[in-house]
């Protein structure tokens, strides 16, 4: 009988110590989701506030840059796309676009002496090149926090309880080829499609 006691007691303290590695497994896992979902809320703040900056910056410009009209419809383009992309995926293509030809529009700024002078698009020009640094920065732990969420999705026994704790596969937030790229004046002038 007290053979019979201690082994149903032997296998509660089993039970209870796997449902107890199970909570501690999805906890962690429900953790992982939300710091990849904090790491993309805190670039969404600093891309709306560069979306809030690009029609001002467009505007001091225009009057400058007669020649550029391309590249500044691009960049308003790329604007329009971002904000209007259906999943977070299209949307983060659509923001390295929009990073990648504000390189070329600063480029093609150093073309135009008047507009270099002009306190407005300096000031704005500063202010978006801060907000391109903050992003760079948050994008590294974004893609780290991306890249851990990935890893526990595969690796056992956290993929079983992926899909109960929330979790799916995420993209990095990788440079466009337009980001790659050399930013030259000379190079600058050309508008790709």
């Amino acid at each position: 009988m007290a053979a019979v006691i201690t082994l149903m007691f032997l296998m509660l303290l089993i039970a209870v110590a796997v449902a107890g590695y199970g909570l501690i497994l999805y906890n962690g896992l429900v953790q992982v989701k939300h710091a990849v979902d904090q790491a993309y809320a805190n670039i969404d703040v600093l891309l709306k506030q560069r979306h809030d900056e690009l029609p001002k910056l467009i505007d001091s410009v225009r009057g400058y840059m007669v020649y550029e009209r391309d590249l500044l419809d691009r960049i308003t383009k790329l604007r329009t796309q971002a904000a209007a992309a259906p999943n977070d995926h299209e949307r983060l293509q659509a923001e390295a676009r929009l990073s990648g030809s504000l390189g070329r529009l600063f480029a093609v700024a150093e073309n135009y002496p008047d507009l270099k002078a002009n306190q407005n698009f300096l000031q704005l020009q500063s202010r978006v090149s801060a907000l391109e640094e903050q992003i760079a920065h948050r994008r590294e732990f974004y893609n780290e926090s991306v890249n851990i969420n990935n890893v526990r999705m595969e690796q056992m026994p956290g993929a079983l309880l992926a899909p109960t704790a929330g979790l799916r596969r995420r993209d990095l937030f990788q440079a466009s080829n337009d980001e790659r790229a050399d930013v030259s004046i000379g190079d600058a002038l050309k508008i790709p499609a």
